[in-house]
């Protein structure tokens, strides 16, 4: 590397400058050069280091007092970094295209001594990719680096699966790596333990994208691999929403979800982990007795639309029976095509886990009128108790218990069944509410009151008559630094429905925000609500 240069300044003597002229290179691969200078006397230095190089150094006096400076070309002071330096200062500059030195002023006379480190180019300046979390990625990279190639891990991985599931440092942890082959430009995780959209790493220039995490024993979530999603100008909304142009399972996952999906796009890949809790009831009930579906068609004048209403009424069903449960769940389409509710209901009902259900399952029509509808829109709710349950009295010949009334639904839709059976408690008696997006707030709403569901329990004069069951998932923790996330605010909604003494059971579970979760979660919840211990 160049050696910098040095420039006595103020009648610095012969001596001195001789001395200066002849740095040397330290221990290290740095410079070191030094001298003595009298009171009020000066040295300049040059570092040369270029535009943009990331220069380190350290001031040490032997003996005097000095102040040090960076100075443009023209000796105009630019960054001070001390003044009256008795011992040792250091010093850190990224180099601009001004012609920078470092100054040294004696303020009492004595001997100094500058230390640079080799300045790090600016292509350089990049953070070395991190030790990987998995043992087995962490020996594959040292494999690589000797010469060897991927062709032995990845039928490794067809063999065993994906994700990679290995040991943690307690026996109620996993490190679980999720792993994508032959993407060119990125890869990024759709679902899974969280709902940012996580980013994968290549390992070096291989064919492997990686990432990492330590989760729960306990976990259950689906997921969906995103490779190469288009990076363009638009919003960055637009751009979250490219991942969909790519997501779809993972061709080494074993578990793919639905398995009866029509192609990988709408497919996810399930993680089961060793401890997860059963589900019994989502593949128990091809040899029970079947309900009845109906397909009704709701126009609604309320909200000047028309859709798709499927009732459900289990086996035997007799509207006389005082203990039946009426069950309104929103976003019905996907309740039955993701996850099997008629099928779960005709299992829980045979084992007599639950009383006999009827269920209206409630579809959204788009996302767009979803967005618009769920999130506390009171005319959504008036829709419910004025025109639904009168269609559903005289097609089922049952007229509900608002006790026995029971509003669910998941994100958006937990949201819904909240408002609503806040603005018609003495309709709906009852909140499944699964990841409910209690973040939300209307338009407008100041910054204090986020937490709009929240704020109006706690503002109430009296507390909601109703019974709540409220779950989250563990991993659902992301936030836009503005709102916070669905599991803090699940959590938050807890608490003051119980300081407002409302019946309240609150479950997490180890998983993100997905329909494989919700399939358990909604057996949790009518067996809290209905179940044989419950009124």
């Amino acid at each position: 590397m160049s050696r910098p240069m040095i420039r006595p300044t103020r009648a610095v003597v012969l001596p001195l400058l001789i001395l200066l002229a002849s740095p040397a290179a330290d221990a290290a691969g740095g410079q070191a050069v030094g001298g003595r200078l009298a009171a009020g006397e000066t040295a300049l230095i040059d570092p040369a280091a270029a535009p943009g190089d990331y220069l380190r150094g350290r001031l040490t006096v032997d003996g005097g007092r000095f102040d040090l400076d960076l100075v443009d070309g023209a000796g105009v002071p630019l960054r001070h970094f001390g003044s009256d330096i008795p011992t040792v200062r250091s010093f850190h500059h990224v180099m601009g295209d001004t012609g920078e030195r470092l100054q040294i002023r004696a303020v009492e006379p004595g001997g100094w001594r500058i230390e640079l480190d080799p300045p790090v180019p600016a292509a350089a300046q990049k953070a070395p990719d991190p030790e990987p979390l998995s043992p087995t990625i962490a020996a594959l990279a040292r494999d690589l680096a000797r010469g060897g190639d991927t062709a032995g891990f990845w039928a490794d991985m067809a063999a065993r699966g994906t994700p990679l599931v290995e040991p943690a440092d307690r026996p109620d942890r996993r490190i679980v790596t999720f792993l994508a082959r032959g993407a060119r430009h990125n890869v990024r995780l759709f679902g899974g333990p969280g709902t940012g959209h996580d980013e994968l790493q290549r390992l070096g220039n291989a064919d492997v994208w990686y990432r990492s995490y330590v989760l729960s024993s306990d976990t259950r979530l689906a997921y969906q691999l995103a490779p190469d999603v288009p990076d363009f100008a638009g919003t960055a909304r637009e751009r979250r929403v490219a991942v969909l142009a790519t997501a779809a399972a993972d061709p080494l996952n074993h578990h793919p979800w639905p398995a009866d999906a029509p192609d990988v796009w709408a497919r996810d890949s399930l993680l089961v982990l060793d401890d997860a809790p059963d589900q019994p009831w989502a593949d128990a009930g091809a040899s029970v007795p079947r309900g009845r579906l109906d397909h009704l068609r709701l126009t609604s004048r309320r909200l000047g639309n028309t859709r798709d209403i499927t009732l459900y009424r289990p086996a035997g069903f007799d509207p006389a029976r005082p203990d039946t449960v009426l069950l309104i769940l929103f976003d019905g389409r996907e309740y039955q095509r993701k996850v099997p509710v008629p099928r779960i209901l005709d299992a829980m009902i045979a084992a007599g886990a639950i009383p006999p259900v009827v269920a209206v399952l409630v579809d959204s029509l788009d996302q767009d009128t979803r967005g618009r509808e769920l999130p506390g829109h009171p005319d959504f709710a008036d829709m419910l108790a004025e025109e639904l349950l009168p269609m559903v009295r005289a097609a089922a010949g049952f007229a509900p218990d608002p006790a026995r009334t029971v509003l669910s639904g998941s994100s958006f839709g937990g949201l819904a069944a909240m408002t609503a059976a806040l603005r018609h408690p003495d309709i709906f008696g009852n909140v499944l509410s699964m990841s409910g997006s209690f973040w939300w707030s209307p338009s407008g709403t100041p910054e204090t009151g986020r937490e709009w569901v929240a704020g109006r329990v706690a503002a109430a004069a009296m507390p909601p008559p109703l019974r709540v069951f409220l779950a989250a998932g563990i991993y659902e923790t992301s936030g836009d630094g503005v709102t916070a996330s669905i599991l803090d605010t699940n959590r938050h909604l807890r608490d003051v429905l119980m300081a407002k003494g409302v019946w309240v059971r609150h479950r997490e579970y180890a998983t993100g925000h997905d329909y494989v979760a919700w399939q358990g979660v909604l057996s949790d919840g009518l067996v809290a609500l209905f179940g044989r211990d419950q009124p």
